[in-house]
């Protein structure tokens, strides 16, 4: 397991590095020795890793692995840059390049037996001048030959040479920085403090094995709003798990979830905040910021003594058993700046102290921990490519323009920020792409093992990738299912739909052009082209909203024919009504995603909700120029959808738990008003009781 930051230094120092890499393979003999491991194997496929030691007396600075197979073929990889299609070539990524004497990296892939045997490899390359072997560890063989890499006794703390088994995985340890991941002798580093202080397994701090060798249980470092400590006794999350036919998490013939055999009924909403969320570009503290901070109705300005617990008992009494979490990559960096410190000492948190994350990556463990104790499973989405871009992006190497370039009255429109490489030196990059999200996933997919729980029911992979057509959207699910199934054989994936073009002019396919889908609700193109990728183990998740997020073209009042095709600000300026046809919106969800469910797929509604009195509680941009529609419309809509829901078993996850939302509001009441309560920002009241009384409705309690 590793961070987005270290991840992305590691792909900086490939790129600029490789020179000096190469160059130093050729002018010294390196003394290492390499291994091919089968370390689980099941009929049609297996994972295999492989370990590089090095045997001699100076460091390798830089590797490269070749192999051929007879009929085995490579389909995912990671720790390496794996290229060739039979023969392959596997080029270290940066931060593992180098090798100290005695220590020893890996890289693993899956494996397809591709209607032969598994096989086992002879490896060759400059760094395998010690040989190159095979042997098999695999689950489904009582007999284990695969090597041990030496161990040596530990050094001082932080002494050259040292290594962190993070995870399972060794990294060079920072010879000059205590904690946090840092950058010594063109290689990323991690420091003692933060190796040493994660959850089992820990792992030697020195030179030489990468077996795990805690023993200690893993406590929540939250503070008074854990109901209990957790203990976690986990092993590497990076170790990959053998295929079988009993995980926790699966769905039926009858597509119902289910949960370790039973069916399980998702009462979902989502809870937000950690995915980052935006200051203003004048804010005197994090001027343009994006913290990744959960919103618990808790703020430093005023204690209101709210905990996470407290919600949690609250929101479960009322029906609730699952909690869409949103993240962004950086949230799974425990050191990103975004997500540590109080703003008013120079972080960027602004929850009170009592309920203060240390950082992103433990209020996520946490929130995931102190759900398994409250009996609440989880939903993991990757809302986005980066807590700057927010759920703008549509697409993982998102780059400017955005969607909302040209949104008036609005703020946040973060064109200074981007995923993909752009020629701007006024940009801000966060480098994403595939390899770095399916790591991400790998990562996330661990996190059962490494705290110990039994709660995390499904990844929902990428939040509403509109920027994408239905053939790229299907390769990159395909791919991530892999990721995972790498990993957790426990979990379910959640795909979400895309949208009707993308950004570079392409249509896509929605069914009758009358009917327009919302961002991530578009599965029409899966009837000619469906998902490769196990039904028990698939759920589809549409988005769909009303007026509240956006004022569609099926909205329009048929008495008012000069309306007809006119959506969102061209509409209200035209003066047109809203008018809410069950009729006209089912035929769009039929075509949408509802034949979908007729076909025994398992559909959760990953985002539905809005205003309870839109437009009257609206933002002002929303209150000016809807001000001729009578409010409470989108609740008309809201209760529209719920019945279809019923009618065609669809579970979702209403947005949001939380009152913040400025599109929805949330499933409190909230003290803010941007007319007339400014100061109230943050502070949760009672329940938004109609609201809660059409989910009840929706669950049958």
């Amino acid at each position: 397991m590793i961070s987005t930051t270290q991840k992305r230094n590691g792909i900086y120092a490939a790129m600029l590095g490789l020179g000096l890499a190469m160059a130093g393979q050729g002018a010294m003999a390196q003394s290492a020795s390499c291994e091919y491991v089968v370390s689980n194997e099941w009929g049609s496929g297996a994972t295999a890793t492989v370990e590089i030691t090095n045997n001699g007396t100076t460091a390798v600075n830089g590797w490269d692995v070749s192999w051929t197979y007879d009929n085995n073929r490579v389909t995912n990889s990671w720790n390496a840059q794996v290229s060739g299609s039979n023969p392959y070539t596997a080029t270290d990524l940066g931060w593992n390049g180098t090798i100290q004497p005695g220590q020893t990296v890996e890289f693993g892939m899956q494996i397809d037996a591709n209607g032969g045997a598994i096989e086992r490899p002879e490896l060759s390359g400059d760094v395998c001048t010690g040989g190159g072997s095979s042997s098999s560890s695999s689950s489904s063989s009582s007999e284990s030959s695969s090597s041990e890499s030496s161990s040596s006794s530990s050094s001082d703390d932080g002494a050259t040479g040292q290594q962190c088994d993070w995870y399972g995985t060794l990294y060079p340890l920072c010879d000059s920085q205590d904690n946090g991941w840092g950058w010594e002798d063109n290689q990323s580093c991690i420091g003692l403090t933060t190796c040493s202080d994660q959850p089992d397994p820990y792992g030697p701090v020195d030179g030489g094995s990468s077996s795990s060798s805690s023993s200690s249980s893993s406590e929540s470092s939250s503070s008074s709003e854990s109901s209990s400590s957790s203990e976690s006794s986990s092993s590497s999350s990076s170790s990959s798990s053998t295929p079988d036919a009993g995980g926790v998490f699966r769905v039926d013939e009858t597509g119902q979830i289910t949960q370790n055999g039973d069916a399980f009924p998702v009462q979902c909403s989502a809870w937000f905040g950690l995915e980052g969320q935006h200051e203003p570009a004048d804010a005197e503290n994090n001027a343009d910021g994006a913290p990744m901070e959960l919103y618990v109705g808790n703020m430093w300005w005023v204690d209101s003594g709210r905990t996470i617990q407290q919600t949690m008992d609250e929101i479960t009494a009322q029906g609730i058993n699952t909690i869409r979490l949103p993240i962004a990559p950086q949230t799974l960096d425990p050191n990103d700046p975004q997500g540590i410190g109080d703003i008013r000492e120079g972080g960027v948190l602004k929850n009170h102290e009592s309920v203060r994350q240390e950082n992103a990556r433990q209020a996520l463990e946490d929130f995931i921990v102190q759900a398994d104790d409250n009996g609440i499973n989880v939903i993991i989405d990757i809302h986005s490519c980066s807590n700057y871009v927010g759920w703008r992006a549509g697409r993982l190497d998102a780059t400017p323009p955005y969607a909302d370039a040209e949104r008036e009255n609005y703020e946040f429109k973060r064109e200074g920020y981007s995923c993909g490489p752009v020629d701007d030196p006024n940009v801000q990059v966060d480098l994403y792409n595939e390899e770095l999200w399916l790591e991400d996933l790998r990562e996330i997919a661990g996190l059962s093992e490494q705290l110990g729980v039994d709660n995390i029911m499904a990844i929902d992979i990428f939040n509403e990738p509109w920027d994408y057509t239905w053939a790229e959207w299907k390769r990159l699910s395909e791919n991530a299912y892999q990721a995972i199934a790498e990993v957790n054989d426990d979990v379910l994936i959640m795909v979400e739909g895309i949208a009707t073009s993308t950004s570079a002019g392409d249509e896509v396919p929605h069914g009758d052009e009358d009917s327009n889908p919302n961002w991530g609700e578009n599965f029409f193109p899966f009837a000619d082209a469906p998902l490769d990728i196990p039904k028990e183990r698939l759920i589809l998740s549409p988005h769909t909203y009303g007026p509240s997020v956006f004022v569609q073209r099926q909205f329009m009042d048929p008495a008012q024919p000069e309306c007809e095709g006119l959506e969102d600000i061209e509409a209200a300026e035209a003066g047109c009504n809203i008018v809410i046809d069950p009729q006209r919106l089912e035929a769009g969800w039929d075509e949408h995603f509802g034949y979908l469910r007729d076909q025994g797929y398992a559909m959760i509604i990953g985002e539905f909700g809005g205003h309870r009195n839109w437009p009257a509680d609206a933002p002002p941009r929303h209150r000016e120029a809807w001000s001729h529609v009578e409010p409470g419309i989108d609740m008309q809509w809201q209760n529209t959808l719920v019945d279809y829901m019923i009618e065609k078993d669809i579970q979702g996850c209403y947005w949001s738990t939380n009152p913040e939302s400025e599109d929805t509001g949330g499933l409190y009441e909230h003290a803010y008003d941007p007319v007339s309560n400014e100061s109230g920002w943050g502070q949760w009241e009672g329940f938004e009781q109609e609201k809660w009384d059409m989910l009840r409705r929706l669950w049958g309690i």
